[in-house]
């Protein structure tokens, strides 16, 4: 009878894999290292993974559901910028505390080999679908111009996502400079797609 995947095993192998390659890259990423730093056999991950790119692509997923986890938790209130803000913050939260699935979801030191299907970029539009809706929302209250959501969202993923790379490079040693730089830049951004100034930072204060 086949042995059954264990899924705290797929999750420990999935993570271990995203470290070794974020850090030593793609040279580090054999079957017996990876299961030697899990403490399992070589046999455990051919059970969870049939391949490298398998592999990768599990991590790419792993990511994406983490990040939608945690950005699903922002409940939508009647202030949509607040909610913006704390998209934001839950975007930034979920980077730090995966910084190396991160690199991968995102095209870090992948392996050589492997090329990044459509359904694999696919995976990740319901995070960009979230944040389209939220702004879609401020529009509709008329804080920002009208624009379409889709083109707003675009916009503060690719700027919110720059701020975040540049704090996991280690740009922003003091995390209380890298909270002063995320609460600067959301300010910046949701001034620049129309929002009154006051109405702004009351907003942002209030998602902390």
């Amino acid at each position: 009878m086949p042995r059954k995947a264990d899924p705290s095993i797929r999750v420990a192998l999935t993570e271990t894999a995203a470290r070794l390659l974020a850090e030593e890259g793609p040279a580090a990423l054999s079957t017996r290292r990876l299961a030697r730093e899990v403490g399992t056999s070589t046999t455990a991950v051919y059970t969870h993974f049939g391949g490298k790119e398998d592999l990768v692509r599990a991590m790419c997923v792993e990511g994406f559901d983490r990040l939608a986890r945690r950005m699903a938790r922002v409940r939508p209130t009647d202030d949509p910028v607040a909610d913006l803000a704390q998209l934001g913050r839950a975007y930034r939260r979920n980077a730090l505390a995966n910084p190396h699935l991160y690199a991968v979801m995102f095209g870090g030191r992948t392996l050589p080999d492997y090329a990044p299907t459509n359904e694999d970029r696919a995976y990740g539009l319901p995070t960009l679908a979230h944040l389209a809706d939220t702004t879609g929302r401020c529009v509709e209250a008329n804080r920002f111009r009208p624009a379409p959501p889709f083109e707003i969202a675009v916009q503060l993923w690719a700027a919110v996502h720059g701020l975040v790379s540049l704090e996991l490079d280690g740009f922003f040693p003091v995390r209380a400079d890298a909270d002063r730089h995320a609460r600067r830049l959301m300010l910046a951004l949701v001034i620049g797609l129309g929002d009154d100034p006051s109405q702004a930072a009351a907003s942002v204060g209030r998602a902390g």
